[in-house]
């Protein structure tokens, strides 16, 4: 330390003093510049010193986990609606974004909201090991969170893929893979590694998350198992697809046909193994209507359920049509009145209400997994007789239909168009077509009465289109990240 008499000192001295001192200061500790932490932030190695803090940490990294983004792509650019009343989202439903519209317009940035979530597992990942456990019950706790957030990472990695990358092909590129907390421009990898390392993250997170249904908020055994199915059919990967959506069915079998419609209403939770619960910050049913300001006043209808979607059913005695939409006798010509209702809310719920769209996001459902399997035994030939994929078919069937009567799969080819109509019949709104017939090879076309303008009826099979461009602020902010094709 140095000190100064300036009782003496003049002004010009004073300042050659303070120049000369500082000078010294800066010439000994620039060295140590670096060492200066920051005041205005909490480090990691604070805000995760405990097990607690780490949850706290797990709990945020949840937040960023949902489905709506993948409803809405799906709905918007396949053949599940049709324009109605407020139509703002032409560049996505005709298919004509690129990388500089397709996330300020629509709102379909995957890449950094995916990307922000798994940067917060992996910060939990990494300060776990030498978290501070002052709990009874933390070293248990710890073993979870870390499978939670090899869960949550796998998600969000896989989630990316079916944005981004085009069908699964082990040279084929993929997206970065981060496995540690970091701002440095990092590179797409080929499928084959990426999928190695989501599929382990799976399969550790497993041995450790909790086999059990008692909170559908969080990760357990049964989700995990979902997941690894979803992925394994992405990488038609037949096998792994057919033993990981059995091991779901065993222990969550589908609902009655009486119980089926309680499912959307939030009435129970059959068939789910994970949801994400919302409140009146979050209306899903918004997505194809605006909130009503009465009973009777009836808000602007953004999207209408598509002819070709309505026209699969037995409007009759298949439930899901119920469940699924509703016809509005308060809607008169030419206010579309066949309205989507699977999102609109719990039993009773009235327009203007405050629970008017208030629904929870159901993440996986035992009918995904039983068509995941069926397409699974069709691929692998076994599309006829006992535990097949007719088998599948006519046991979801019989869950929906009143009176219905088993079919007969006369081929492969047979099974999986029968199995790709019921996809589009069960899981209209769920996330799921778009990508169904991406991964297929099968074009997107939309009837005449569905289609906005006649440029807009089809998507061809295999079009670049299918891929999301790689956005221009990705781009600008990593040089290493490539755009893909047509873009």
């Amino acid at each position: 330390m140095l000190i100064f008499n300036l009782k003496n000192c003049s002004i010009m001295k004073l300042k050659k003093i303070i120049f000369i001192t500082c000078a010294s200061i800066v010439m000994i500790s620039c060295s140590k510049v670096t060492d200066i932490g920051e005041t205005d932030i909490i480090g990691g190695e604070v805000a995760l010193k405990t097990v607690a803090n780490c949850e706290s940490a797990t709990i945020g990294t949840y937040a960023g986990f949902s489905t709506i983004m993948n409803i809405q792509l799906n709905f918007t650019l396949a053949d599940e609606v049709r324009r109605a009343e407020f139509y703002n989202a032409g560049t996505t439903h005709e298919w004509q974004y690129n990388n500089a519209d397709v996330g300020i317009r629509d709102n379909f940035t995957a890449i950094s909201d995916l990307y922000r979530m798994i940067d917060r597992a992996n910060r939990v990942i990494q300060a776990l090991p030498v978290a501070d456990s002052t709990r009874p019950g933390d070293i248990v706790l710890k073993n979870r969170l870390r499978g939670e957030c090899l869960f949550l990472r796998a998600w969000a990695h896989f989630d990316a893929f079916r944005y981004y990358c085009g069908n699964y092909t082990p040279t084929g590129l993929a997206m970065p893979y981060k496995e540690s907390p970091s701002i440095l421009p990092v590179a797409r990898i080929q499928m084959q590694p990426y999928f190695q390392k989501l599929n382990a993250d799976l399969a550790a997170a497993k041995l450790l998350v909790p086999n059990n249904l008692t909170d559908l908020n969080r990760t357990n055994v049964l989700s995990v198992a979902a997941l690894q199915a979803r992925v394994a059919l992405y990488m038609n990967d037949w096998a792994n697809a057919s033993t990981f959506a059995t091991e779901f069915i065993t222990g969550r079998p589908l609902s009655s046909i009486a119980a089926f419609g309680g499912i959307w209403t939030d009435a129970n939770t059959n068939e789910l193994s994970m949801r994400v619960v919302r409140n009146t910050s979050v209306r899903l049913g918004s997505l194809f209507m605006g909130t009503s300001p009465s009973s009777t006043n009836i808000s602007q209808i953004t999207w209408a359920p598509s002819t070709a979607l309505l026209s699969s059913y037995d409007q009759v005695n298949d439930v899901r049509y119920a469940a699924y939409f509703r016809t509005e006798p308060l809607l008169v010509a030419p206010r579309p009145n066949i309205l989507i209702s699977k999102y609109r809310g719990a039993t009773g719920t009235t327009y203007g209400s405050t629970l008017e769209h208030v629904v929870n996001e159901k993440v996986f459902r035992t009918a995904e997994m039983v068509l995941i399997r069926a397409e699974a035994r069709a691929e692998l030939n076994n599309f006829t007789g006992a535990n097949s994929a007719e088998t599948d078919l006519n046991m979801l069937r019989a869950a929906r239909i009143v009176g219905y009567t088993p079919a007969t799969l006369a081929s492969k080819a047979d099974a999986i168009n029968a199995i790709i109509n019921e996809r589009f019949k069960e899981l209209p709104y769920e996330g799921h077509r778009f990508w169904d017939l991406k991964r297929k090879g099968l074009a997107v076309s939309r009837n005449a009465t569905d289609a906005p303008t006649t440029a807009a009826a089809t998507l061809p099979a295999g079009n670049f289109r299918f891929l999301l461009p790689i956005p221009l602020t990705e781009l600008n902010v990593n040089p290493l990240m490539q755009q893909n094709p047509g873009y």
